[in-house]
């Protein structure tokens, strides 16, 4: 367990300052409202996304956007409220590649302590071949193993989805891989 800062100040329920404490009963570090008693939780955000698999090639994303600007990705984001994770990964895969995908299966789960954050990458087919940069991509493309841009990934957890990908592309079989990346790696810029 890392020790995280509460960014919170005041309570959302009241408006209240909060407090920084261990509620009775628990365990862990909570902003905690002395006003109205609200206890505000703090949890991991999860980010959902696909690799498109077009024929012999994959979908990458250059960022338009912080953090990594300039990068590859896979297209991915935030997982929002009232979705399911498989539903957040074909709307992120529409919003940042305007690609409609068929999802084939749940392919790879990290996480991300450091930064509390969970990755799911859901394997998918690229349904009409059609794609394009999307409000916060600035190109989209396919790729064929041999011209990934490796030095010019964003994340960790996409070097390691693409890794899996094309070593178990040799045998066919695609089980769900599971990996804590436990430190910031440090990343060169493009």
């Amino acid at each position: 367990m890392g020790s995280f800062k509460y960014p919170m100040k005041f309570c959302s329920t009241c408006s209240a300052p909060v407090t920084v404490k261990v509620p009775l009963g628990d365990n862990r570090p909570r902003a905690v409202c002395d006003a109205c008693g609200a206890i505000h939780y703090d949890n991991p955000k999860v980010v959902v996304g696909c690799l498109v698999v077009a024929g012999s090639s994959v979908l990458l994303c250059r960022r338009g956007i912080d953090p990594r600007s300039g990068f590859w990705t896979l297209p991915a984001g935030y997982l929002e409220k009232g979705e399911t994770t498989e539903q957040g990964a074909v709307r992120e895969t529409w919003e940042e590649a305007r690609a409609r995908v068929d999802i084939d299966s749940l392919y790879t789960i990290f996480d991300l302590p450091y930064i509390s954050q969970i990755y799911m990458f859901y394997r998918a087919r690229l349904r009409d071949g059609r794609f394009s940069a999307g409000e916060e991509t600035v190109e989209a493309r396919v790729f064929v193993e041999r011209d990934i841009p490796w030095g010019e990934l964003a994340f960790p957890v996409v070097d390691r989805t693409l890794e899996h990908y094309f070593r178990d592309r040799r045998n066919n079989e695609f089980p769900i891989r599971s990996e804590s990346i436990k430190k910031r790696p440090i990343r060169r810029q493009p």
